[in-house]
């Protein structure tokens, strides 16, 4: 037995290393600012951001526990980026003024930017 389990580790030594779980939710991350970066507000109104802004929470959580120590601050200010994102949106959603539109704008632009100091920041390990 001992002998088979040596055998079958020697055949995953010419193998790819993985790719770390930090780098597979980062992309997941990215891949969900940009699909807010590209969502229509004015064309398909703000119930378009909505189910991106959930992804992105759940998406943030597997991040921020696969980055605890070395990236946690960078991906607690995309979290509170992304909260104020929901906030706005669900304000702008009860009165579509235009204040609150402009604060959804401004929420995005937050997102963008906290995503990209994180993005910067884990680009060295990925």
């Amino acid at each position: 037995m001992g002998l088979l389990l040596a055998g079958s580790t020697v055949g995953c030594a010419g193998d790819e290393p993985a790719v770390p779980a930090v780098c597979e939710s980062a992309e997941a991350v990215q891949r969900t600012v940009d699909h807010i970066k590209q969502t229509n507000v004015s064309e398909n109104g703000l119930s378009a951001l909505k189910p991106y802004v959930s992804d992105l929470l759940e998406q943030l959580n597997v991040l921020v526990g696969n980055a605890k120590a070395q990236f946690g601050n960078q991906a607690d200010a995309l979290r509170a980026s992304v909260t104020a994102l929901r906030a706005s949106v669900d304000a702008a959603r009860e009165d579509p003024s235009r204040d609150k539109l402009a604060a959804v704008r401004t929420s995005v632009e937050g997102v963008r930017s906290s995503a990209r100091t994180l993005q910067d920041a884990i680009q060295q390990t990925c």
